[in-house]
């Protein structure tokens, strides 16, 4: 085998090895029925109770790490994915030439992202890069938000539903018989 080759092994071993507990263990991860709620955070995880439950530190940063790796190693699928949407969007010309400098741009945008997640995968931050993954939304550009903002997860008010309090219901009154005085007298 030559190095080449060993390289390509190497890495599709290791993407094998990284995503193979996730997919047996059924862990929902963004993009794979757990997408991002309307501010770039991690959508609430349902445990096998049913209840709903914020995703814990280690599972962020398993995440976060996860995406940089697949960042990096995808980001040249990129230059594909935005010549067949700009060649949907315009005529042949355009959609080659435009959709593969606007490719280039974006795979240096995703090696930079997967470069700045795995090396800050220990800080739980939001995700730069929007879709997490190239195969998420492909018919949808990528853009990129806002850089190193912590995940922080508004805690909800978890209101008690308390059970409702049935109005008291009228009862009779009653009052204690009196004695009957009977007078034998008469």
């Amino acid at each position: 085998m030559t190095k080449f080759n060993r390289f390509y092994v190497v890495i599709f071993t290791s993407l094998f090895i990284a995503y193979t507990p996730l997919s047996k263990a059924g862990m929902e991860q963004p993009g794979t029925g757990n997408p991002l709620s309307e501010n770039n955070h991690y959508a609430l995880v349902t445990s096998a109770n049913g209840s709903l439950q914020p995703l814990s530190y280690s599972e962020k940063i398993g995440n976060k790490a996860l995406i940089g790796f697949a960042n990096l190693t995808t980001s040249s699928l990129e230059i594909p994915k935005n010549i067949i949407n700009t060649l949907n969007k315009s005529n042949f010309f355009y959609g080659v030439v435009g959709g593969f400098f606007k490719g280039l741009v974006n795979t240096a945008g995703r090696i930079g992202c997967g470069i700045a997640d795995l090396l800050t995968f220990p800080l739980p931050t939001q995700p730069i890069a929007y879709p997490l993954y190239i195969w998420d939304d492909f018919d949808v550009d990528t853009t990129y938000g806002d850089v190193m903002r912590l995940d922080k997860i508004k805690k909800t008010d978890q209101s008690v539903i308390q059970v409702p309090v049935p109005p008291p219901m009228p009862t009779a009154v009653t009052t204690p018989q009196k004695a009957v005085v009977i007078d034998r007298l008469n």
